[in-house]
């Protein structure tokens, strides 16, 4: 089981940088590149609600679930 992270996908369509989207959010550049190079292991679901406010997403569309091969 494998969780994938697709912010990077979600900020190309949306047309958003890292730096813009953790000034609204308010959370650090760091922790975003975290999550988007798919080296974290947990979120926070405030951070999550407030990807998806700013990103105008759902979180199906920053989260998706493979399984394992």
């Amino acid at each position: 089981m494998a969780i994938k992270v697709n912010l990077d996908l979600v900020l190309v369509k949306k047309g958003m940088t890292l730096t813009e989207l953790s000034a609204k959010v308010g959370v650090t550049i760091a922790n975003l590149s975290i999550l988007k190079t798919n080296s974290g292991r947990a979120i926070r679901f405030s951070t999550l609600n407030a990807i998806c406010r700013e990103l105008s997403c759902q979180p199906g569309d920053i989260l998706a679930y493979l399984e394992d091969e």
